[in-house]
């Protein structure tokens, strides 16, 4: 991109020294924007992180939700035995 920048200079009449000044100041303004925003953008590394993080998260949800189904369908078991023996 600076060679097509600087070479547009040229051809439109800039002087050398004052393209190759435009694009390095160009150089300048991108890598300070990009540090402001680096610590906004996710890696690979992070993306990754996170896709371990929500699986092992889905997992213990599952583990929770299996518990919590089986113990609820014994006490509703329990529940209905006890119903049915004081009818009885």
């Amino acid at each position: 991109m600076e060679l097509e920048i600087y070479n547009a200079f040229i051809k439109a009449g800039v002087a050398e020294a004052d393209a190759k000044a435009v694009v390095e100041s160009i150089n300048k303004e991108i890598d300070k924007r990009y540090s402001l925003h680096s610590s906004q953008l996710a890696t690979r590394g992070d993306i990754a992180e996170l896709k371990t993080t929500v699986r092992s998260d889905l997992a213990d949800f599952k583990i929770d939700m299996m518990k919590w189904t089986v113990g609820t369908t014994f006490a509703a078991v329990g529940l209905f035995a006890a119903i049915t023996k004081i009818w009885h």
